[in-house]
């Protein structure tokens, strides 16, 4: 059964790093027997500029930044398989996997050259809970392909770990009023680029994850947690809206 907490962004403006989603780490790890000994096993590869470190050195900046987080919950034993010369194995002897965000593009070309993705998706459905946030909630679905990241580089594929039928846009951001009216946004909203992407895949389900809120999913159940509401999007329907809480299982089907 799988066990995911899909997470649309790290860290609200003005908050500490993962401040807002505290609780709903903590409880997603109380409920799966996560424990302070637990090892888990961190993906850094999204992090190409953590702390004004550049790729590769930023990767020992965003364990570090994880790390301390982590203890301050009580989580002693997370390591980044940046480290590891095995990062098959690394990940094989893990009891959670975490993936954190930054630039998806850079984050599925890692996962491809080190051939994780069947392993990561493997370890998953066997049972072992799985933590995103940003980009890492982007590869839980079958593409990287509604990620609003730059593609500073070429992946070997555009394919993922397709834990979720459904694709993700993390940060979703709502259409503004103008307020300076001597100045007007002439390019596309989000919804626009969404409709880009529905228009040429029609069948796919895309959910908009707004900041503050997350998936948390538990075999084939689905709940929207936090405190805003998600917008869901299918080709010729209006985008409708889910409230915080909600049971959203049918997405799963």
């Amino acid at each position: 059964m799988m066990k995911l907490l899909l997470i649309s962004n790290s860290t609200n403006f003005g908050e500490p790093y993962l401040a807002w989603c505290q609780t709903q780490i903590e409880m997603f790890c109380l409920q799966n027997n996560i424990k302070t000994n637990s090892k888990i096993a961190f993906v850094p590869f999204a992090g190409v500029n953590i702390g004004g470190n550049a790729y590769p050195k930023s990767y020992d900046a965003y364990e570090q930044r994880v790390q301390n987080v982590f203890k301050n919950w009580g989580f002693k034993n997370l390591h980044s398989i940046h480290h590891a010369k095995d990062k098959k194995a690394a990940i094989e002897k893990a009891d959670c996997i975490i993936v954190g965000g930054g630039n998806t593009f850079h984050l599925v070309a890692e996962l491809h050259n080190y051939a994780l993705m069947d392993v990561i998706a493997d370890k998953v459905k066997k049972g072992v809970p799985y933590i995103g946030w940003s980009a890492g909630s982007n590869v839980a679905c079958p593409t990287l392909c509604t990620t609003n990241d730059m593609p500073i580089v070429q992946p070997k594929s555009f394919d993922t770990l397709n834990l979720v039928p459904f694709q993700i846009n993390p940060h979703y951001l709502d259409p503004t009023p103008e307020i300076d009216k001597m100045v007007k946004h002439g390019g596309e909203t989000r919804q626009d680029r969404l409709n880009e992407y529905m228009a040429v895949n029609q069948k796919k389900v895309v959910v908009g994850l707004r900041e503050a809120c997350a998936l948390w999913i538990n075999g084939k159940k689905m709940f929207l947690r936090g405190g805003k509401k998600m917008i869901v999007f299918q080709y010729g329907k209006e985008p409708y809206e889910i409230e915080p809480g909600s049971d959203v299982s049918k997405l799963l089907k």
